[in-house]
């Protein structure tokens, strides 16, 4: 095992730790929200159907490896995936020292466009992977709102009679339920983000013959997420669970389940897509579905800024280390 395949791989490992403690929040900040769970608790029950979620599923794994770009061709594929993961870590980063929930996925998909397209060019794109990315990436905060529209509006309407202080704490109990459901599936979906890129780093280095994840990638990577999900993500919490919209348990029950039930879905098809986007729209739809001024819309729109920035961001951010490297390795020649 090389040296630079060594390094693709701490780097892919600490993508995904930063990616555990970067989106912890979103499988546990309204529970925490309502009081559910404290936010010790929290955590560790989203560390463990994390880890679990993520060696469950291997879909999206090959959605990141084989439908972004094609490398294949290039003499130093070792250094592209290098300089991705550092477009991806980068950008994670800066947003969670802002606190804005952006997405780890399309962060990662920014920094593999960023230096495919710096150093080859638009040949290496891969455009059914591409479009399947893009799709998904349109679709689930939209079915995360009317989801989380149409759940809230039924448990409203079937507990229209219940007593409130009985409603609030069966409701309560019932999240945790619904935060272990929205737990494993991001593990199924965020966590396949390193396993793809590792795998098409041991695929670049003759390591395998085809793209199939290993079983101790898939262990390493839920290690990885599992460690990151300990060590938290504060800030978001604070934003996902606090500033978008004042929630009930009731409301957050509704949100997770509404948010699960498409991450799961999605991850089923190997579609990647950004479970921050979904829990937040998920949010949103449950303060909607109750009243369009429940919700904080300020903090919304610089929520959508921060995932409308993350592609060009992360690619910018990569494309530039790869040429930052290409003019270091050319004055040394």
């Amino acid at each position: 095992m090389s040296v630079e395949l060594v390094i693709v791989i701490i780097l892919a490992l600490v993508f995904d730790f930063v990616n555990g403690f970067h989106d912890a929040a979103n499988a546990i900040a309204t529970t925490v929200s309502t009081r559910a769970l404290s936010p010790r608790n929290a955590i560790l029950l989203a560390r463990t159907m994390n880890f679990l979620g993520a060696i469950a599923s291997s879909a999206v794994a090959y959605t990141i490896g084989k439908g972004v770009i094609d490398i294949s061709g290039h003499p130093n594929s070792m250094g592209l995936v290098l300089m991705a993961l550092v477009g991806a870590i980068g950008w994670d980063l800066i947003t969670w020292y802002w606190g804005l929930p952006s997405s780890s996925t399309h962060a990662l998909v920014g920094g593999l466009l960023g230096v495919g397209l710096i150093a080859i060019g638009t040949d290496c794109l891969v455009w059914s992977g591409i479009l399947k990315i893009l799709l998904a990436m349109v679709l689930s905060p939209i079915l995360g709102i009317v989801v989380g529209i149409i759940f809230t509006s039924v448990f409203y309407w079937l507990f229209r009679f219940a007593h409130p202080a009985k409603a609030h704490r069966n409701f309560r109990i019932a999240q945790i339920g619904s935060a272990t459901c929205m737990s494993f599936s991001h593990g199924m979906n965020d966590a396949q983000n390193a396993m793809g890129i590792i795998t098409l780093a041991l695929l670049a280095g003759n390591h395998l013959t085809e793209f199939h994840v290993p079983l101790w990638v898939k262990i390493a990577c839920a290690l990885a997420m599992g460690a990151g999900t300990s060590a938290g993500g504060w800030k978001i919490i604070k934003t996902m669970g606090q500033r978008l919209v004042a929630l009930k348990p009731i409301d957050g029950f509704a949100a997770e389940l509404s948010s699960g039930s498409v991450i799961f879905g999605m991850s089923m098809i190997g579609a990647p897509i950004s479970t921050t986007h979904v829990i937040s729209t998920s949010i949103m739809g449950t303060g909607a579905a109750k009243s369009i001024t429940a919700v904080r819309w300020n903090m919304v729109r610089r929520i959508v800024w921060a995932w409308i920035l993350t592609i060009p961001g992360a690619a910018i951010i990569g494309g530039g280390c790869w040429w930052m490297r290409t003019l270091i390795e050319g004055f040394f020649r």
